[in-house]
């Protein structure tokens, strides 16, 4: 079978052309990326990273993008915010799952607002999740992530 070069031939060009039109039926039928809409909410995806002791968590949708990070302040750990877009205000909130609590307004920490903290009282546990929401130029974005990635390593 492998003698004859017509099979030869179709056995590596076949998988090339399946690929191909894979890619390209998802070039053209797939959903395109769109401006974010004034006065719409946008989910942001939780990465990886958030489920695992890395110690940040990046939250994304397209081109939009959240870091979330445990640093020591003055008055004890806090959370640092930084986006790739400037951001109108930020609301967090740490509770366990099923929970729902209160959200405290974080601070803008630099003057382009592209960053943002907020004081911990204590330290969250691995099965308490942070819930967040932003605006930025009209719209919403808001997330639900662990809280794995702020757990001392060791």
């Amino acid at each position: 079978m492998f003698k004859n070069k017509h099979v030869v031939i179709a056995i590596i060009v076949a998988p090339i052309l399946s690929i191909l039109a894979w890619v390209g039926v998802g070039q053209f039928t797939g959903e395109q990326p769109q401006l974010a809409q004034p006065g719409q909410s946008y989910p942001l995806l939780e990465k990886s990273n958030c489920r695992y002791d890395s110690g940040a968590c990046d939250l994304e949708n397209e081109d939009f993008k959240f870091r979330l990070t445990l640093q020591d302040g003055t008055v004890g750990s806090e959370i640092l915010l930084t986006s790739t877009h400037p951001l109108e205000g930020v609301v967090l909130a740490v509770s366990a799952a099923g929970t729902n609590p209160i959200p405290v307004a974080m601070r803008a920490s630099d003057g382009n607002g592209l960053e943002w903290r907020i004081a911990l009282k204590a330290q969250p546990g691995p099965a308490e999740r942070i819930r967040i929401a932003a605006s930025a130029d009209g719209s919403s974005y808001f997330a639900d992530a662990s809280t794995t990635f702020l757990q001392p390593r060791g």
